[in-house]
Parts: structure tokens; C-alpha cells; sequence
């Protein structure tokens, strides 16, 4: 018998089966690596969000790396940037409630996590209202990340927000989670092991500004500051005498220059107290990617390094 010619299904049919093809495709896709968009009020929180979110998330941070965040002044694009987030991690403790003032878009929805929730904060030692910026701390010291085991606090709150938002992938977020706390747990065991190495008469340091009291509660290291825990309001030049006294008669081992602040008032405190410059501590902000401290977790061990290294040298008579 003759081949007989292959019978052509109805336009309409191959449409039809066409339009179920795409949809059966469509609903057994996985979500697109980045699917999940977080914006981060600074360099270390996006870190942290990266590191639970893994590549179902992707993080902007509004204050970029080298950069400070206590004297941002936010523009009209961060605005759309919160408004298309699917979450918006802060630090709060006054840190940086500007993020909260740029509109409703932040708090829509329960988009606004603060991943400082559930820490026990520090009250700073300096009294200060609102800086010659506009920005008003509070009494409250915002800088709890120095602590590796606050920051694991951050990390299981950013997880758990994560999961609420995107719950079919919550299973992937709390094993991001197990696997960078594994690693924060062991950072803070390496820092508490280094200083605990230290003699005692070496255990006092001078900083910019109060950005390391979570660090010295944390890890028994007494700490000096030129001013608050805002870089925006500079130290009086009454406050830089006494504590150039205060240097002397304790003997403070090293002051640090930090990534944020002017370096002039340290290079001014060291000359006149005999303290040595140590080197460079990162306080708010990471390095860029070629930089030392690109992560969180390099960050807190460049400083540990920095510390260990002046604290450790014999003292310029």
C-alpha cells in the first residue's frame, strides 16, 4: 500500500497543546537565582544577606563599601529601590533610621527586618543628641555587629525573614544558616582565644570613634574614643586634650585609624599621647573586593590581626 501522508492536527488543537506545554513547563521551573530582591541599609548587612540568601537572593546595599553610614544622606532612586524589595534589613539601635524615613514602601507588607532584634544592647558612654548631619543616635550603641555572636543573631533573623518571604525555598536558607554560623561560632572562638593571649597592661586601645564597645564587652579589651558612635559629630579639640591625658596615664598601647573617619584626629592623639598607630580597623564598612575585608567574616579577622599585631609590639617609650 502507498505511504499515506501524515494527518495535520486542527490549528486551534496544536495551540491548545501548545499553550499546556508552556504552562506544565512554567509550573515545574525552579525560581530564578536572584529571584528574591533585598536591599540592605550597609556593606555588612548585605554580606550577611548574601551569605543566608545564597543565589536565591540578590542584595543591594545602599551604602556601598569604604563608605559611611552614619552621615548618608539617601536619594530619590533608593526610594524605588525599597519599594521593589521584597525585604529591607536594617540595622537599627539608631543606626540608621533614615532607611525608615524614606517612605512607606520600607515598612509595606512586613518588608522591614531588623536584624539587630533580639541582642542586648550597649548605651553609649558619650552623651550626644542629634549630629550636625541631622542624625540622632539615641543612647543607644548601634554597633553590635562588632560581637561575632550578635552578628549570629543577625544571621538567624535574616534567615527567618527570608523563609517567610520565599517559604518554598525556606529549607536552602536554614541551611545557608547552619553552615555560616558554624563559621561565625568558630570566628568567635579564634578572637576570644587571641585576646585572652594578651597581658593585661595590653589591653587598652584608642579609636576614632565608639564603634568597638560591643568588641570590648565581647572580648575583655578596655576601649578609648575621640567621639561617639556617630563619625558625624567631631570631637572637640577639649576632648581630644583630655583624652590625650588619659592616654598617657594609662598607657593605651596603640590607637587605630579606622576605614570611615578622618585619620587626622588619631595622627594628632598618637603624636602628642606616644601611642603608635596599629594600623587600620574597619568599623561600619567593609573594603571593596580587592580590599582586606571584603567579607564580614575577613573583616573581623583583618582586625583581629591588626589588634593582635600592635598590641603585641613593645611600646614606644
Amino acid at each position: 500500500m502507498p505511504d499515506r501522508p501524515p494527518r495535520l492536527l486542527p490549528a486551534p488543537l496544536l495551540g491548545l497543546i501548545a499553550a499546556l506545554a508552556l504552562i506544565i513547563a512554567s509550573a515545574a521551573a525552579p525560581v530564578h537565582a536572584g529571584d528574591i530582591k533585598v536591599v540592605a541599609s550597609f556593606s555588612i548587612l548585605a554580606d550577611l544577606v548574601g551569605e543566608v540568601g545564597g543565589d536565591r537572593v540578590s542584595v543591594t546595599s545602599l551604602v556601598k563599601a569604604d563608605e559611611d553610614a552614619h552621615g548618608y544622606q539617601p536619594k530619590p532612586s533608593d526610594s524605588r529601590l525599597l519599594r521593589d524589595a521584597h525585604l529591607v534589613v536594617a540595622n537599627g539601635l539608631g543606626f540608621d533610621t533614615w532607611i525608615q524615613r524614606l517612605g512607606a514602601a520600607a515598612s509595606k507588607d512586613d518588608k522591614l527586618v531588623i536584624a539587630s532584634d533580639g541582642i542586648v544592647p550597649l548605651e553609649s558612654e558619650h552623651t550626644h543628641g542629634a549630629d550636625h548631619a541631622g542624625h540622632d543616635h539615641g543612647a543607644l550603641d548601634p554597633h553590635a555587629w562588632q560581637d561575632v555572636s550578635n552578628a549570629r543573631v543577625y544571621a538567624a533573623n535574616i534567615a527567618k525573614a527570608l523563609a517567610a518571604a520565599d517559604p518554598a525555598h525556606a529549607n536552602d536558607y536554614r541551611a545557608n544558616l547552619a553552615r555560616i554560623d558554624k563559621q561565625l561560632e568558630e570566628l568567635d572562638h579564634e578572637i576570644h582565644a587571641a585576646m585572652a593571649a594578651l597581658p593585661e597592661n595590653r589591653r587598652t586601645i584608642v579609636t576614632s570613634h565608639e564603634a568597638f564597645a560591643y568588641f570590648g564587652r565581647a572580648y575583655d579589651i578596655r576601649l578609648l574614643a575621640a567621639s561617639g558612635v556617630s563619625t558625624s559629630a567631631e570631637p572637640s579639640a577639649a576632648g581630644i586634650a583630655r583624652l590625650i591625658r588619659q592616654i598617657r596615664r594609662e598607657k593605651a598601647a596603640a590607637a587605630f585609624l579606622e576605614n570611615i573617619s578622618d585619620p587626622r584626629a588619631i595622627e594628632r592623639i598618637s603624636k602628642e599621647s606616644g601611642a603608635s598607630i596599629g594600623g587600620t580597623l574597619y568599623s561600619d564598612a567593609l573594603s571593596g573586593a580587592d580590599g582586606p575585608a571584603p567579607t564580614y567574616i575577613a573583616m573581623m579577622r583583618h582586625n583581629l590581626e591588626t589588634l593582635i599585631k600592635a598590641l603585641s609590639a613593645p611600646r614606644t617609650p
